[in-house]
């Protein structure tokens, strides 16, 4: 749960903070092996069953926080096996981004209904009349389900005047909006990889912490240690996720990181919004009958899985954090770029051979905190600096669902005053196949979809530390604070038209 400090929460900062802290002091594998006993200290179980089990757990955890593959729980193998070949700055994360340490899922359940002690025996017991199977009675003037009858509609939970009844989810399976996750030979959760889209939203729902991400922690902190110049560039979720630091102390901040600088992905929203607003302008109808906006790498890939007959219809736009980089490499090509957001599935992107060559790590905001953590940033000494670039609201307002769109619908407001612009935005990758189904037979022509894998937008990514609607007000904030409004007042506006003959790849950009 976002927001809060709870067990998980407090585990994953503390897995993030030491993994940073290995890479900063040049700790190896001997000092990754104690980390298990620092987090998890003594004799006494805290979390689980067993202060062993604890443990093994955590030491999968750091082996995810290095990029490393995750081992099963029957093998007998060190936790730093293959340390070495991690331990250098382009190093990648092994594949699968997002896993699953068996022996810490709960084989939750993939779905039951339970009547609880709720019931009243009601008289006219509603629940009986609509099941559609006949598997609830009245035993003892209480309602009861014939678990091999039932067929888990839950249509007796919606009728039950008192709520008495509950449907009960496997929470990961549950938050997947595109039903990559099924049940393995012991009922513990298995994901698809085939369809998984890496919006990480099963990451975050599970309550036992069982699934994982893999992570650059270690390779970040080791390019900012070298010679190699590290730009960061920061989405514009990033509003009130550090509130001491916020974008005054933003750019000292980072500096004390080792960062040689840092720079706002807003301005690639900007320029993102030109280059949308033209496609929509050369593309629809004369050419496709609608087009879906590109940012958000979930959104797209679930397009591209799901519907590949409709892929060409993305827009071919480059993403924010690609434009953002691809201006930096204009200026300092020798340097190396960190993206740094809320979102797990911009880690699958970068790992993409057309992305790859700008963008050479990517981390969360929960990532960035282990950072800070272990390096004892304190953001009251930092300095106030202006940032490099002054971005408009409507760049910043990336960050929410519609904010897109949005975007699009004002930019092209003032240069096409004349045109109406329809627009769907869908949030959750449920709903983005839902909007997706209606756009293939046709009811979305002539509009402009947004898609975004997590709900809420940006703002609701599973790298996360605010609470949602918290992160909702800090980001409205920041836009209002913002120097101008539209991205054609950006003075890097005029540099996109060389940032694309620089880089002509454009085209094939949103085809994988």
């Amino acid at each position: 749960m976002r927001g809060l400090k709870t067990n998980k929460s407090v585990i994953r900062q503390k897995i993030f903070e030491e993994i940073a802290a290995l890479a900063y002091t040049g700790g190896g594998a001997a000092e990754m092996e104690e980390i298990p006993f620092k987090i998890i200290p003594g004799e006494v179980a805290t979390y689980r069953d067993s202060v062993f089990a604890e443990r093994a757990v955590v030491g999968q955890r750091l082996r995810a926080a290095m990029g490393m593959s995750l081992f099963s729980g029957g093998e007998s193998r060190r936790i730093s096996e293959g340390l070495e070949d991690s331990m250098i700055s382009d190093k990648y994360y092994e594949p699968p981004l997002i896993d699953i340490i068996k022996y810490a899922c709960h084989s939750c359940p993939e779905k039951r209904v339970l009547i609880t002690n709720g019931c009243q025996g009601c008289f006219e017991h509603p629940c009986i009349d609509v099941c559609p199977k006949k598997a609830i009675k009245m035993v003892n003037g209480k309602s009861v389900i014939d678990e091999i009858l039932c067929i888990k509609c839950g249509k007796c939970a919606e009728v039950c005047p008192y709520n008495a009844i509950i449907v009960q989810e496997r929470p990961c399976q549950k938050a997947c909006g595109i039903k990559a996750i099924s049940s393995d030979e012991f009922g513990r959760a298995n994901i698809d990889h085939s369809k998984c889209v890496s919006c990480g939203q099963c990451l975050v729902s599970c309550p036992f912490g069982a699934i994982v991400d893999k992570s650059q922690i270690y390779q970040t902190v080791k390019a900012t240690m070298s010679d190699t110049p590290v730009y960061a560039i920061v989405a514009p979720a990033i509003a009130g996720q550090f509130p001491q630091m916020g974008f005054k102390k933003m750019r000292s901040s980072f500096k004390a990181l080792g960062f040689t600088d840092v720079v706002e992905v807003a301005v690639g929203a900007d320029l993102c919004t030109i280059q949308e607003a033209q496609d929509f302008i050369d593309e629809v109808p004369a050419k496709i009958p609608y087009m879906a906006t590109s940012c958000c790498p979930a959104w797209a890939k679930m397009i591209r899985n799901e519907f590949p007959d409709q892929s060409e219809k993305i827009s071919m736009s480059l993403t924010p954090m690609v434009l953002t980089a691809r201006l930096i490499k204009k200026e300092h090509p020798e340097a190396k770029i960190c993206f740094i957001g809320p979102c797990a599935a911009k880690k699958l992107e970068a790992s993409r051979k057309d992305v790859k060559s700008y963008v050479d790590f990517v981390l969360t905001f929960e990532e960035l905190g282990g950072m800070f953590k272990a390096k004892n940033v304190n953001f009251e000494e930092m300095a106030e600096e202006e940032l490099p670039y002054h971005t408009s609201a409507d760049g910043r307002g990336f960050a929410q669902s519609g904010g897109v769109a949005q975007a699009v619908v004002n930019l092209l407001g003032q240069t096409h005053p004349e045109l109406e612009v329809k627009v769907n935005a869908a949030q959750g990758l449920a709903d983005c196949k839902k909007m997706m189904m209606l756009a293939k037979v046709g009811k979305y022509n002539g509009y402009l979809l947004e898609g975004m894998a997590c709900p809420g937008g940006c703002i609701a990514g599973a790298g996360t530390i605010l609470p949602i609607n918290s992160a909702k007000k800090t980001l409205a904030q920041s836009m209002t604070e913002s120097k101008f409004n539209s991205p054609l007042d950006a003075s890097y506006s005029n540099e996109l038209e060389e940032i694309e003959e620089l880089f002509s790849d454009r085209d094939s950009f949103n085809k994988d």
